[in-house]
């Protein structure tokens, strides 16, 4: 019995189907013998199109159907290119046909109505044929909204390789190689449901379009708004208008000392400014100042300005070098009062000096400072007040001269203050970060390797910044703490010096026999307080003094070449090197 005529489930009845291109599953001409199919349990079930073929796991070494020869033309197995199943040749006697089987290329989904794209009349079910066949020529899909792929149906469809390779019940039917005109069958016309679904899509679409539109020239208006906004709101700002900032006219009123942190802006140096009256406003002083390249120059640290001036003579003010009150330099090897050259007689300034030169506000002639005699009643006050650390405090209360208790608590270095403070806040807020930074060092801690207080480690690291080059000061430690570890006096003339507030490079024996607290001839071991601010390579050198046995050591040139040993006979010889040179010879 045929089945070719059978027309698939949901199709039209009144519409006739003509096959035009061999399909994977096909029936049998009517007298074409049945080959016996059982078919598989339902999970084995496979839908291709709307055919289900039902794929088993291939045994090629095992035939399923017994091969046949009758009297009826012959049909040929055609080569597939995938794994190959040998299904049993037939012979007929009608005219010989070569069966073309093209795989899908890709799995499609179904129409609405259950037509996909491998219906009748569709050529997108089939890839082209090889360049040798009769090509088939699909003008169905004339739109090119017809050639949309539609949702999955739902059902499992075989991969090309299963659909060839495994299928046992392939059922292989034949087409001319010609086809005559006569047998092209007609367009399937979409049902209403396929032709909705590709008109709501189109709909869709042209939505999608629109909409993209209208965001887009909204987002290009709405950049164009805050453009033109930033314009008109920074134009005011920078060249005036009604509502220009805020601005003084002058002439100016009293001086002021305002404060430029580390890292501030330009807009907090304007909020500074505002606050204290020097400008009208942050936003004049802002606007005048990022004209101004020189604002680069300005650094932190105090400044005396005017009050109620125009913006720009704010600007002019601050970048002056002249506008900079209470910064002063300490070098290394200072001490606390001033000292006199015995060679030349020259004045050599003292911390407290400096001070009192850097806290001047007002203009020439006319200047207000702090004086030396105020700075120095105030050095020799309450301790807690003065910002003395707690490791020194005992030993400060200790000192024999109350005047020089503040002696080497002020570390060498840059510095800024207020001057408008009194003394004793401009030496505590001294005091307190010179401590800050010596504690960095490890000075609480690095000498319990060397066997001295905090404290004394600050006064033997103010005896090494006097007595040796940077290059020695690590010797010249360890030349200290071998001493005291055996109890020798130091005998250095910089404590000599120290007390007579003096410098010389060779002190004479009457200097040395006046006994004080601080000379190292008169008295063993330290002296009563530091000599002097000492660098902080110098404190360093104290707490990691070089390895050595040295006792002595002595500069022997104007270059400042320093022997060291042991032995005491070397020392005088070097001594006798150094008067040669003429460096001990103290002139006097």
């Amino acid at each position: 019995m045929s089945n070719h005529r059978r027309r698939p489930a949901g199709e039209r009845p009144d519409f006739q189907y003509i096959p035009r291109e061999p399909r994977r599953h096909r029936y049998l001409e009517e007298d074409d013998d049945e080959v016996g199919y059982t078919a598989p349990p339902d999970d084995d079930l496979v839908t291709t199109g709307r055919h289900a073929v039902v794929y088993d796991e291939p045994y090629f070494d095992e035939p399923h159907h017994d091969e046949r020869h009758v009297d009826e033309p012959h049909y040929e197995e055609p080569h597939l290119e995938e794994p190959q199943r040998h299904e049993p040749h037939r012979d007929y006697a009608e005219p010989r046909y070569e069966p073309r089987y093209e795989q899908p290329s890709d799995i499609e989904s179904v129409y609405e109505d259950g037509y996909g794209p491998r219906s009748y009349g569709d050529a997108r079910a089939y890839r082209e044929p090889p360049a040798d066949d009769h090509p088939f020529v699909d003008d169905h899909v004339d739109d090119p909204d017809d050639a949309q792929v539609y949702p999955d149906d739902g059902y499992d469809r075989p991969q090309p390789d299963v659909a060839f390779a495994e299928a046992e019940t392939q059922i292989i039917s034949a087409i001319p190689e010609e086809i005559p005109p006569s047998a092209i069958p007609e367009e399937i016309p979409p049902t209403r449901a396929a032709a909705r679904t590709q008109a709501r899509r189109r709909k869709q679409a042209r939505g999608r379009a629109r909409r993209g539109k209208v965001f887009g020239v909204l987002a290009a208006a709405t950049v164009l708004i805050v453009l033109v906004g930033v314009v008109f709101v920074g134009g005011k700002l920078f060249f005036g208008g009604s509502d220009a900032p805020a601005d003084y006219a002058g002439p100016g009123g009293p001086e002021v000392v305002v404060q430029v942190h580390p890292g501030d802006t330009a807009e907090e140096i304007a909020t500074t400014l505002a606050d204290r009256d020097v400008v009208a406003s942050g936003s004049a002083f802002f606007n005048a100042a990022v004209q101004s390249n020189a604002m680069n120059s300005v650094q932190p640290g105090f400044y005396s300005l005017a009050t109620q001036i125009p913006a720009d003579d704010a600007v002019q003010e601050l970048v002056d070098p002249a506008s900079r009150v209470g910064q002063m330099i300490i070098s290394e090897g200072r001490q606390l009062h001033d000292t006199t050259d015995v060679q030349t007689g020259a004045k050599k300034k003292g911390i407290y000096t400096l001070i009192s030169e850097a806290s001047c506000l007002g203009d020439a002639g006319q200047q207000k400072c702090i004086s030396y005699d105020d700075l120095n009643a105030a050095g020799a006050g309450d301790l807690t007040a003065l910002g003395v650390p707690d490791w020194a405090k005992d030993s400060v209360a200790g000192v024999p001269d109350r005047d020089r208790q503040l002696e080497g608590l002020i570390a060498a270095g840059s510095w800024d203050f207020d001057p408008t403070a009194g003394p004793a806040a401009i030496l505590q807020r001294l005091v307190s970060e010179s401590s800050a930074s010596y504690e960095k060092t490890g000075i609480l801690t690095a000498g319990n390797q060397v066997g001295l207080t905090p404290y004394k480690m600050l006064v033997a690291a103010s005896l090494v910044e006097r007595e040796a080059m940077p290059d020695d000061f690590s010797k010249v430690a360890r030349v200290i703490l071998n001493r005291l570890a055996v109890n020798q006096a130091l005998q250095f003339d910089s404590t000599v010096n120290y007390a007579l507030d003096t410098t010389e490079l060779a002190t004479t024996d009457a200097d040395r026999a006046q006994v004080t607290p601080w000379n190292t001839y008169a008295s063993p071991g330290l002296p009563a307080t530091p000599i002097s601010s000492p660098s902080i390579g110098a404190l360093q050198a104290v707490e990691q003094p070089a390895p050595g046995d040295w006792i002595y050591f002595v500069t022997i040139d104007a270059k400042g070449t320093t022997l060291f040993t042991k032995s005491y006979d070397e020392h005088l010889a070097n001594i006798d090197q150094a008067l040669n040179n003429g460096i001990l010879n103290s002139g006097r």
